[in-house]
C-alpha cells in the first residue's frame, strides 16, 4: 500500500469516527503528533478558565469562604462521582486526592485488615516499580509473602488456594500495552477467597473498565495521563460499597473523620467513602482535574475505545508498510490498551529524533519506543505522520546522532 492510498484510508477513518473527534477540546501546540497522553495528558481547554477563576476569585477574592460557597470541601467526593462514571463505578465510591503511591499504600492495607487471616499476595514482577515498592513495604509490615505471578498465571496459581489475601495488579502493563483480562483475574481471586486490587492509571478514560460490573474490591490510579488533569494531578480511590463498613483508613486524617470539625482528640472514621479521606487536598490542582474531565462530557468512554482501537491498529497498519519487519511489543488485537510499543535496540535515539521532528512520544527501558494514543484528541491521519517520521528517522539513522543517544534525566 502506497503512502497516498494510506492518506486516503486515514481520511475514510477520521469521518467514520468523527462523532468521538474531541479535538476542539484540548488546547494542542502547532506542528506536534502528541503520542504521550500515557505519560501526561493534553491540555483540556476547560482548565484554563477553571483554574484561572479558582486563583482570581475563589482564592483571591473570596479566600476562606470558597470552602463553603464554592463547594471546596465536597471536591473529594464530587470529582470522584464524575471519574466514577469513567471507569464504571456508581456514585460513593470513588474519592479523589493525594497521589497513587498514596491510594495504593491505603488500599493494600485496607486489603490485609480485610482478609487478616492469610499472608499471600500475588503482583506482577513486570509491573510499574512503584507499585512493587509499596507493595513490599506494606507487606513488611502487615507480615505478607508476596509471590510475582503474572496476570494470566494468576487463576490457575488461585485455583484451589486458600493462602492467597489478594492479588495486586495493573490494569495495562505500562511498558508493552498489554491489556490485561480484568474480569477473568478479579473471579478467579473471589473463587479462592480474595480481593482484587487494581491499577488502573494507563486505562481509566481510555478503556471502559467496569469496576461495579465486575464486583472489583479497590482499585486506584492517577489524573494526569488519560485523565488529562495536569501534571501531578490528583489520584483516585475507589473503595466498594460492599466494603465501605471494613475499610481500615491505614493514614487516618481529620478529612476523613465523621466529624472532622468536632476537632476531638479520637479518631472516628466518617461513613462510606469520605472514611478515605486523608488530609486538606491540593484545591487547585482538584479543580483542573474536576475541569479537565469535562472534556469526557456527552461521550461514553466504549466509544472512546473504539476510537482507540481504530487509531492504534491503524497506526500498526502504517508502521507495517513504511517500515516493514518492524517488531512490537504490544498485542496486535484487542488485548492491547491504548499505545503501540515498538521494539528497537536504539530506541531512546529514536524516541529522541522523533521529538526533534515534532513526534513525542516516550522511551521505556531497555528497548521499547512507547507510542501512547490518546484517543480523544488523536486522528489517523497523526498516527499516518508519526509512521512517516518513523521512517524518516531510521531511514536516514537519525537516531544514531550523538545529540539522541545522550540520556536525559526525563524522557
Amino acid at each position: 500500500m502506497s503512502t497516498d492510498a494510506l492518506r486516503t484510508r486515514a481520511a475514510a477513518l477520521d469521518e467514520r469516527h468523527q462523532a468521538t473527534d474531541l479535538r476542539e477540546r484540548f488546547a494542542l501546540p502547532d506542528g506536534v503528533v502528541y503520542l504521550d497522553g500515557n505519560s501526561l495528558g493534553a491540555l483540556p481547554r476547560a482548565v484554563v478558565g477553571a483554574v484561572s477563576d479558582a486563583v482570581e476569585v475563589q482564592w483571591g477574592r473570596d479566600l476562606i469562604t470558597s470552602w463553603n460557597t464554592h463547594g471546596w470541601w465536597d471536591t473529594p467526593r464530587r470529582v470522584g462521582d464524575r471519574l466514577g462514571r469513567l471507569v464504571g463505578a456508581a456514585a460513593g465510591q470513588v474519592v479523589v486526592g493525594d497521589s497513587t503511591s498514596v491510594r495504593l499504600h491505603q488500599a493494600l492495607h485496607a486489603a490485609a485488615a480485610l482478609r487478616s487471616d492469610r499472608r499471600v499476595v500475588l503482583a506482577d514482577p513486570a509491573t510499574f516499580p512503584t507499585d512493587l515498592y509499596v507493595l513490599d513495604g506494606v507487606a513488611r509490615q502487615v507480615g505478607w509473602i508476596v509471590e510475582h505471578v503474572t496476570p494470566d498465571e494468576a487463576p490457575a496459581r488461585l485455583a484451589g488456594s486458600q493462602d492467597v489475601a489478594a492479588v495486586v495488579y495493573s490494569h495495562v502493563d505500562y511498558r508493552t500495552g498489554r491489556l490485561w483480562d480484568l474480569p477473568t483475574v478479579t473471579r478467579a481471586a473471589h473463587d479462592a477467597g480474595a480481593l482484587a486490587v487494581w491499577d488502573l492509571c494507563h486505562s481509566a478514560g481510555a478503556v471502559p473498565i467496569g469496576l461495579d460490573e465486575h464486583r472489583v474490591d479497590l482499585a486506584m490510579g492517577c489524573g494526569y495521563k488519560y485523565l488529562n488533569g495536569g501534571p501531578g494531578a490528583p489520584a483516585f480511590l475507589y473503595v466498594a460499597a460492599e466494603h465501605h463498613d471494613g475499610f481500615a483508613n491505614i493514614v487516618p486524617g481529620w478529612h476523613g473523620h465523621a466529624e472532622p470539625f468536632a476537632m476531638s482528640g479520637g479518631y472516628r472514621p466518617a461513613a462510606g467513602i469520605d472514611r478515605a479521606r486523608i488530609g486538606t487536598p491540593p484545591m487547585l490542582s482538584m479543580i483542573a482535574l474536576e475541569a479537565a474531565l469535562s472534556a469526557f462530557d456527552g461521550v461514553d468512554i466504549a466509544a472512546v475505545r473504539e476510537r482507540s482501537l481504530s487509531l492504534t491498529a491503524f497506526l500498526r497498519e502504517c508502521i507495517d508498510v513504511l517500515v516493514p519487519g518492524t517488531a512490537y511489543a504490544s498485542p496486535d488485537d484487542e488485548s492491547r490498551g491504548s499505545q503501540v510499543a515498538v521494539r528497537h535496540p536504539d530506541a531512546y535515539g529514536v524516541v529522541q529524533a522523533l521529538i526533534a521532528r515534532g513526534v513525542v512520544g516516550d522511551f521505556r527501558t531497555p528497548d521499547i519506543v512507547r507510542l501512547g494514543v490518546a484517543a480523544p484528541y488523536l486522528t489517523h491521519a497523526d498516527m499516518l505522520t508519526a509512521a512517516d517520521h518513523l521512517a524518516h528517522v531510521l531511514a536516514a539513522d537519525e537516531h544514531l546522532d550523538p545529540a539522541f543517544t545522550t540520556r536525559n534525566a526525563v524522557t
